[in-house]
């Protein structure tokens, strides 16, 4: 069997120091038949001369165009890449050497035309940057229905942080629908109902650098929020109840003082549910991080991944409401938080 040709295509804004890392990754990759495209969507802080430093390390190119968003930065790299098969990855992951010879073989032994894989923590990250690892990949937040084979969010969609698709879904689909707002999720959709299957691959996984300050999480969470209610815009159908519970938890752990005052048993029953969610969260920490420290910080990002899409998740409900009901948004008008 000829080995596949992939084409790795990698959007920047603003981020030529995490690039040179992910392009160290790639220069020692085990399996070699490949290209890199990297499109730099109209960052202030060019990544250029970090590119030129692979040029004899990796068969690279880069690409310059105007600010217009991650999915349309995606696109015009679809339309310059040769490979038979596209592999996304986020500008701020780190992968394994054998990242793309575990993605070959799996192909070769039961092959999907769209694929994701998960992310998980660097043991170089700081505390906050592990927390915030923790809390995205948690089963106690909404971490618990990403990265899974299946999950209560109904078929596996593959995220544009780590996912591979063949040309062949690239050519149907057209590429992203959207450049913002659940764009991925959007473009799996599309994928998916055109017929192709999607699958995890567990062990091509990447280092997820993710924020570094839980303000700035909060943020890209409050997107996220708003994100998924986009995503209705589209498929309606796609919209679940699971998808409400940072919303109904951050309604409920805002609720509890009042019900002291309203009746007072169940402002202590609030009190006593939220100290055993708590404790779970830092049992759970600590035992996959084998650190108190990233343990108490992960209480917080969780509170703050769930307070922040359920904010976000209201914000855009809300107008939603209220809007023509034919409103797309393709968020490429809408700044993405940093």
């Amino acid at each position: 069997m000829n080995s596949r040709r992939y084409s790795i295509i990698i959007p920047v804004y603003n981020r030529p120091d995490e690039l040179e890392e992910l392009l160290g990754c790639l220069a020692v990759q085990t399996y070699r038949n490949f290209e890199v495209v990297i499109v730099e969507d109209g960052s202030k802080i060019k990544a250029d001369e970090v590119v030129k430093t692979f040029s004899d390390k990796l068969d690279i190119y880069y690409h310059y165009k105007e600010n217009g968003g991650q999915g349309f930065a995606r696109n015009h790299g679809f339309e310059r890449a040769a490979g038979d098969y596209f592999i996304l990855l986020d500008s701020d992951a780190l992968i394994e050497p054998n990242y793309l010879s575990i993605v070959e073989n799996r192909l070769n032994t039961d092959y999907v035309d769209l694929y994701g894989g998960p992310d998980t923590d660097h043991p170089s990250f700081t505390p906050i940057q592990k927390a915030i690892s923790y809390s995205m990949t948690s089963v106690f937040t909404t971490g618990g229905i990403r990265g899974k084979k299946s999950n209560m969010g109904g078929t596996f969609h593959p995220r544009s942080f780590n996912m591979g698709l063949s040309r062949k879904v690239w050519e149907r689909t057209g590429g992203f629908l959207t450049s913002r707002m659940g764009e991925d999720i959007l473009f799996s959709i599309a994928a998916l109902r055109l017929g192709f299957k999607s699958a995890l691959i567990p062990e091509a996984f990447i280092y997820h650098k993710r924020r570094t300050q839980f303000g700035a999480f909060f943020r890209q969470l409050k997107f996220f929020g708003r994100a998924r209610i986009n995503i209705a815009r589209y498929y309606p159908d796609e919209l679940k109840l699971v998808h409400t519970f940072p919303l109904l938890f951050t309604l409920g752990v805002c609720s509890i003082p009042l019900w002291y005052f309203i009746f007072e048993p169940f402002f202590y029953l609030g009190l006593w549910f939220l100290a055993i969610y708590v404790a779970l969260l830092f049992i759970d920490a600590f035992r996959k991080t084998k650190s108190a420290e990233v343990a108490f910080l992960s209480i917080g990002a969780a509170f703050v991944q769930l307070f922040g899409y359920g904010i976000g998740f209201v914000q855009e409900g809300w107008k939603r409401l209220w809007e023509n009901k034919s409103h797309r948004e393709t968020g490429a008008a809408i700044e993405y938080p940093s």
